[in-house]
């Protein structure tokens, strides 16, 4: 029941829909994005196992002590990219990764923005782990329940007051190179299974436990690997979003999902009118741009590569589609980082 009101605590009820026929209804609507089914998808409903985010309105949300809102420069690109406005760390930034059958995008979407942070901040390319974020953000510090769902913006706190070790993707293990690589393998996110890809578990996997570095060639221990953040805090507002970006890099934000979403191929996606909503989400802000005269904000997802554009999608900018502009947290990193 928990699991149920944390990784999709926005359900509504409605009619049960194939992607195919909720995909030729939005392109029926030459709406300003395309959708895709996928040639074979179990149900609908499935999505919700990789959903997981605590949205503003769920009782549990707690507000980031800091909140920046004013910003004094004005000068904001039209077009912005993280991994074109900081090309030495495109390889962090770029990576599109995989949170698997697990309700762990909270975790995703914040680790990721920190770990590009970090690089434009240092220049080190090392990679966090999303899997101690999972594993150890948890209830009490950042109001979360690993798989089970969590919130963003909490996950950023602890990076502050705990920090994260090192950790690459699934296929990172046995590399010796980080502390903690994610241990859940990639699937296939809502598209057509492959051998690199194939189907996601049909039951979410059980949240993780770590207690020290899993991989046994790494040369540091747990605790010494400890990466902190030197700040944490919410956005509010599109200027102050933007302005943080273009000095420091990627942000995360939560926006709610809608049945439709799973089927997004390209254009700016906006909800259709009769989709229904499954739960929060969290991803990775990577930039805005304007496209056929609409605006939008650039976003890097984690159901990897295959899913959407290349692993990442574009959603309306200026109207809080989605809810997309009102829940943003992000944190500093740099020369200060601290190393426990």
């Amino acid at each position: 029941m928990v699991k149920l009101v944390i990784a999709a605590s926005l359900i509504t009820a409605s009619a049960a829909q194939s992607f195919e026929e909720i995909a030729e209804r939005v392109n029926a609507l030459n709406t300003t994005w395309t959708a895709q089914a996928p040639v074979k998808f179990r149900d609908v409903e499935d999505v919700k196992a990789h959903l997981g985010t605590i949205l503003k309105s769920d009782e549990r949300f707690v507000a980031q002590e800091k909140d920046i809102s004013e910003v004094t420069n004005g000068d904001i690109p039209a077009d912005f990219d993280v991994r074109t406005a900081f090309p030495d760390c495109a390889e962090v930034s770029g990576n599109i990764r995989d949170q698997s059958s697990c309700g762990s995008c909270w975790a995703f979407g914040s680790t990721e923005a920190f770990n590009d942070r970090h690089c434009i901040a240092t220049g080190s390319k090392v990679k966090f782990s999303v899997l101690d974020t999972t594993a150890n953000c948890g209830f009490l510090s950042c109001q979360s329940m690993g798989c089970n769902g969590g919130q963003p913006g909490r996950a950023w706190s602890w990076f502050k007051s705990h920090g994260v070790v090192t950790g690459g993707d699934f296929f990172d293990i046995n590399k010796g190179d980080t502390c903690a690589p994610y241990g859940f393998a990639p699937c296939a996110h809502h598209v057509p299974a492959t051998e690199k890809y194939p189907v996601c578990p049909s039951k979410e996997y059980k949240s993780p436990s770590l207690k020290k570095c899993t991989e046994s060639k790494y040369t540091k221990d747990y605790a010494s690997d400890k990466i902190k953040a030197t700040d944490s805090y919410s956005l509010s507002g599109i200027q102050a979003i933007q302005t943080d970006m273009v000095k420091y890099g990627s942000a995360t934000a939560a926006f709610t999902v809608y049945n439709d979403f799973p089927t997004y191929k390209s254009g700016v996606y906006k909800h259709t009118p009769g989709a229904s909503q499954l739960g929060g989400h969290a991803i990775k802000l990577l930039g805005w741009g304007t496209e056929n005269s609409e605006d939008y904000w650039l976003v890097a997802n984690s159901w990897n590569e295959m899913w959407g554009d290349h692993g990442t999608f574009k959603i309306a900018r200026g109207s809080n589609e989605c809810g997309i502009e009102g829940q943003v947290s992000a944190g500093r990193a740099g020369s200060a980082d601290v190393v426990v």
